[in-house]
């Protein structure tokens, strides 16, 4: 029998009031802080409280000035509660203090002294992997950042302000409709011709430049995987996917677009949607992979597949990084479902040629810094390569779980290597395209 109806059964006997009651019984166990995280970035900040139970919360927001309070029953001011103070971090973009105290007993109360208002999102989500359980707050701004306004205010020179200007006023309201075009050439610098001789004609100057969206693996709340040596996934694939982006910023006509350009999680739908919202032609998402035996090796490029995945190994793959929206704690939003199915239902057969011939070239170049772990383009259902007009691939670099390699992608000169290969595969597809219309 609990020791609660016990209690009960003995007070009825002895005659007591259930006033008394209140005093005499132990109060329930409150829930227990086990860590505060807390993840700032340009799209939004999230902060992430990791507690032995699940606990139930309110929030309200506040203006003049704009505060965030949010009411967590069942918790107790502990250090850890504490801790989330000097966790706000001085260059936070949306969140200037934040203060804890004993609201009443058994409530905490958290206020979040704000820069600016903001759109508040808070769930829960349930134990998975390493984490307990979970209340994610995440802060928005009011208007989110537009992915397109952030690629073309890149401008380094008059030429390129140009092209951007002409952009702008072009795509309107439909971004995704306008062909894809080939990279514009350098601007011709031959000496005149000779009297008596033929005059050489001039490279155009494309009015549209070639986007290429570059996809860095997990972030935030989601790790990826973890090496022997504590290695994150997320980590080391950041650090590559900035040296792809430099990289590919010294070619002419190329706009490169992160998905995530910081430590910061983002969902796979909307690492898809990001994408399409700025027109990109391509899509390449950088991942360190991983298996339960660390002799496995080697690099891998995957695409999507229509059916049926080309190996158990491709599958299981497939599955742990679609799991990325569970750890990385995606909201259950309307707009995530919307977005998933429409990438869903839309017919891909083009999308998946073309992606294995740029995941063909792209792997050509890998075997030049490495090992190969798959000689040949795998397929599987990857969520995010569900982009119906873009060629989309996903590049596993190394085994993360392998300790040789795991010390290879640790290594500065190791992954400009990687990110010199994925930039000499990516551009080699490029040039093999057939011309294409202009803005």
């Amino acid at each position: 029998m609990p020791a609660r109806r016990r209690a009960l059964n003995w007070l009825a006997r002895s005659g007591l009031s259930g006033g008394i009651l209140l005093f005499t019984l132990p109060l329930a166990h409150a829930a227990a802080v086990l860590a505060v995280r807390v993840w700032p970035a340009r799209d939004y900040t999230r902060v992430t409280l990791e507690l032995d139970a699940p606990i139930e919360h309110q929030h309200q927001l506040l203006q003049d000035p704009p505060r965030l309070v949010v009411d967590l029953h069942g918790v107790n001011l502990d250090a850890a509660m504490r801790d989330l103070v000097s966790k706000v971090r001085s260059d936070d973009p949306w969140i200037a203090v934040v203060r804890a105290g004993q609201f009443r007993a058994g409530v905490t109360r958290v206020v979040f002294d704000l820069r600016q208002q903001v759109r508040p999102r808070l769930f829960e989500l349930e134990p998975i992997g390493p984490y307990r359980h979970r209340l994610v707050i995440d802060l928005y701004p009011l208007t989110e950042p537009d992915a397109l306004t952030l690629l073309l205010g890149q401008v380094d020179d008059p030429l390129e302000g140009l092209i951007a200007s002409r952009i702008e006023d072009s795509l309107g309201g439909n971004r995704q409709d306008s062909p894809p075009a080939q990279a514009a050439p350098r601007p011709s610098t031959a000496a005149p011709s000779a009297p008596g001789t033929t005059p050489r004609a001039s490279a155009p100057v494309a009015t549209r430049w070639f986007t290429i969206a570059i996809d860095p693996g997990h972030g935030g709340e989601d790790p990826g995987a973890i090496g022997p040596a504590g290695t994150y996934e997320k980590e080391v694939v950041l650090s590559i996917a900035r040296q792809v982006r430099e990289l590919l910023r010294e070619h002419p006509g190329i706009r490169v677009f992160m998905t995530r350009d910081a430590d910061f999680f983002v969902p796979l739908a909307v690492r898809v949607a990001k994408a399409r919202a700025v027109s990109a032609d391509l899509f390449v998402s950088i991942h360190a992979d991983a298996f339960v035996q660390p002799q496995a090796r080697g690099a891998s490029v995957f695409v999507l597949s229509d059916s049926s995945a080309s190996s158990m190994g491709a599958r299981w793959l497939a599955s742990r990084e679609n799991r990325a929206d569970l750890v990385g704690g995606a909201a259950p939003t309307s707009a995530n479902r919307e977005a998933a199915s429409v990438l869903i239902d839309l017919s891909r057969t083009a999308q998946i040629t073309q992606s294995r011939r740029l995941g063909a070239s792209v792997l050509g170049e890998l075997r030049q810094v490495g090992t190969l772990h798959k000689v040949s383009v795998e397929q599987a259902g990857f969520a995010v390569l569900r982009a119906p007009d873009m060629p989309s691939i996903l590049v596993e670099t190394a085994f993360i779980s392998n300790p040789e390699e795991e010390r290879k992608l640790r290594d500065p000169s190791e992954q400009n290597r990687i990110a010199q290969a994925l930039v000499r595969g990516v551009l080699a597809y490029v040039r093999r395209l057939p011309p294409r219309g202009t803005i």
